[in-house]
């Protein structure tokens, strides 16, 4: 019997189950600005990213769509309490379409035709919630004051991203 053809570019990587996307690589840089230290990803090596849910173990369990609506309101909410200047006018355009676009993709996932297309709808869930982190902390960065309202947003946007991620995998 012949042996089945291999890939020859396939022989330096690791195995299909080993392998992780570079976004969960954990290789972030530490800034001292703005107490940075809350910023770091969950699967970041880090004392404190195993105690993420701590202050809301006590929240009723919500379906995932529902969630995810709650969560597109509360970006449109906070979105409000921003001061219009030039360059926040931008992070929250870009904040308020990856915010509100986490639901938006999960139901288009919730109503995929096929495994493949519900994985890339996934997949698309997790990369806007993401950048919804991404946008919280730039905001955070533009308007100090708003640090405290941003943080429990972008805790919130974590849990979604790590469930996302969780699913993704699956």
């Amino acid at each position: 019997m012949n042996a089945p053809l291999q890939n020859p570019k396939a022989e330096g990587r690791n195995p299909k189950e080993t392998r992780r996307p570079k976004s969960e690589s954990g290789s972030a840089q530490r800034e001292s600005e703005l107490d940075s230290s809350f910023w770091v990803r969950g699967d970041e090596p880090d004392s404190n990213a195993l105690v993420l849910r701590e202050d809301s173990l006590d929240r009723p369990l919500q379906p995932l769509d529902e969630r995810t609506v709650l969560f597109g309101e509360a970006i449109i909410r906070f979105a409000k309490t921003i001061p219009h200047k030039p360059v926040n006018d931008r992070l929250i355009s870009q904040l308020v379409g990856a915010g509100t676009s986490v639901g938006a993709n999960y139901c288009e996932a919730d109503d995929s035709v096929s495994g493949k297309e519900f994985k890339q709808k996934i997949g698309t869930c997790r990369k806007e919630s993401k950048e919804a982190m991404f946008f919280l902390r730039m905001i955070t960065t533009a308007e100090p004051n708003l640090t405290a309202k941003a943080r429990v947003l972008w805790r919130e946007t974590k849990e979604l991203n790590l469930i996302f991620g969780a699913i993704w995998r699956k």
